[in-house]
C-alpha cells in the first residue's frame, strides 16, 4: 500500500491541523466534479480519502505509525490504492461528494447528504394598511418576538476572552466516521457530530447569556418600509430580518404580507383611481367648473355643456404611483345627474318657461319629464 503521509504530502510529525488542511486542499484539487477531463481524478480522490481515514483518526494513525500497513489489518495493495479499504462508501448517494461538501460547501449537484442548516429561520407576518398608505407608501414599525443576536457575545456564542475551536469529537469535520467489519468487507458510514451539530466548531467556553447558541428569544422592533403603489396581496421580503443564525451564521428573512383596506370614497383599477360624483342637472346642461376630490387633494375640473348622465372624465397623473417608476396612473370621475325633487315657486316658474320654449306639455304625467327636457 502507498504511504498515507506521502499521499497527503505531510511529514510524520504533522499536527492534526496540518493533516486536515492538507486533506482539504487535495480533496478540492482532485475532486472528480472539478476535474471531469481527467479520468484518473476519481481514483486519486479515493486514495486521498483513504489516507485521511488513517491519519485523521488518532487511534488508527497510532496503529499505522507503530505497525505500518499490517497494523491496519489490510492486505497488499490492489490497483495502487489501499488494498483493505472498501471505497464503495464513497460512491453514489452519500458518497465521496458528501465529504467534499462537508469541507467546501459543495457545488456539484450531487444527491449527497445535506449539511445542517445553521441559517436563521424565515419569518412571516401579515399587516393591514389603509388605501392611502398603499398609494403613498408608509413606514410601519412591527414588534416581533424572534431569535435575536446575543448582545453579550455579539452572536458568536463565545465567552469574552475565549475563542471558537475545532470540535474535539469530530476534529472539525462536522461528521463522525465509523467503520464496521462485515462478511462483505469493511463498511464505512458517517453521521453528523452530536456535539457540534455538524458545524465542526464549538466555543472554547460558551457565553453564559446564550449558552453558546449566539441567539436569544426576545422582542425586537423592525421597521418595514412600504413603497408607494403597492396593492392588496403584495408580499415584501426583508433580507436578514428573520431569526438570527446560530453562532453568527446568516440570518433568515422576513416576509411581510400586505392587506389593503378598502376606501369608502375611492376605488382602485390597477394604477388608476375612480370616483363617482353627482352634479346638478343645470351644471350638466350649461357646463360648469366643479371640484373633484382625488387622493392627492381637490382638483378643479371644467365640464362641458351637455354633459350626460354617467359620463366619465379623466384627470391625468392623479392616480396611483407605478412601482419602480416616477409616473402615476390617472383619476377617473363619473358624473351622475341630480334631478330636483322639490322646487321653490320661483324655480318651478322658470322650469315651466323652459318647457314652453321646448314646446313640452307641463301636464305630462311622465316621471322622467326633466330627464326628457334636458337629454
Amino acid at each position: 500500500m502507498h504511504d498515507p503521509y506521502d499521499i497527503l504530502g505531510v511529514k510524520r510529525d504533522a499536527t492534526d491541523d496540518d493533516i486536515k488542511k492538507a486533506y482539504r486542499r487535495l480533496s478540492k484539487q482532485h475532486h472528480p466534479d472539478l476535474n471531469k477531463d481527467n479520468p484518473k481524478a476519481t481514483e486519486k480522490f479515493k486514495e486521498i480519502n483513504a489516507a485521511y481515514q488513517i491519519l485523521g483518526d488518532k487511534q488508527r494513525r497510532g496503529q499505522y505509525d507503530q505497525f505500518g500497513a499490517a497494523g491496519m489489518g489490510v492486505g497488499p495493495a490492489g490497483d495502487g490504492g489501499f488494498g483493505g479499504f472498501d471505497f464503495s462508501g464513497f460512491q453514489g448517494a452519500g458518497g465521496f461528494t458528501d465529504i467534499f461538501e462537508t469541507f467546501f460547501g459543495g457545488a456539484s449537484g450531487s444527491r449527497g447528504r445535506r449539511k445542517p442548516n445553521f441559517r436563521g429561520q424565515d419569518l412571516e407576518v401579515q399587516i393591514a394598511i389603509t388605501f392611502e398608505e398603499a398609494v403613498f407608501g408608509v413606514d410601519k414599525k412591527l414588534s416581533l418576538t424572534k431569535e435575536i443576536s446575543c448582545s453579550v457575545c455579539d452572536g458568536e456564542g463565545v465567552e469574552k476572552g475565549s475563542k471558537i475551536v475545532d470540535c474535539s469529537e469530530c476534529r472539525g469535520t462536522g461528521e463522525i466516521m465509523s467503520v464496521k467489519n462485515t462478511i462483505l468487507g469493511q463498511v464505512r458510514t458517517s453521521s453528523l457530530c452530536h456535539r457540534c451539530g455538524g458545524d465542526g466548531q464549538i466555543p472554547e467556553k460558551s457565553c453564559p447569556q446564550c449558552r453558546g447558541k449566539g441567539t436569544l428569544h426576545a422582542a425586537q422592533e423592525v421597521t418595514v418600509r412600504i413603497p408607494a403603489g403597492v396593492s392588496d396581496g403584495t408580499t415584501l421580503r426583508l433580507s436578514g430580518k428573520g431569526d438570527a443564525g446560530v453562532r453568527g451564521h446568516q440570518a433568515g428573512d422576513l416576509y411581510v404580507h400586505l392587506r389593503v383596506k378598502s376606501s369608502a370614497e375611492f376605488k382602485r383599477q390597477g394604477d388608476h383611481i375612480s370616483t363617482e360624483q353627482t352634479i346638478h342637472v343645470l351644471q350638466a346642461v350649461l357646463g360648469d367648473e366643479v371640484e373633484v376630490r382625488t387622493v392627492h387633494g381637490p382638483i378643479k375640473l371644467r365640464i362641458p355643456a351637455g354633459t350626460s348622465d354617467g359620463q366619465t372624465f379623466r384627470i391625468n397623473g392623479k392616480g396611483v404611483p407605478r412601482l419602480n417608476s416616477s409616473t402615476l396612473g390617472d383619476h377617473l370621475v363619473t358624473f351622475h345627474l341630480e334631478i330636483p325633487k322639490k322646487l321653490m315657486k320661483s324655480e318651478e316658474e322658470h322650469y315651466k318657461e323652459l318647457a314652453k320654449l321646448a314646446k313640452l306639455s307641463t301636464k305630462s304625467k311622465d316621471k322622467s319629464f326633466f330627464s326628457k327636457l334636458f337629454s
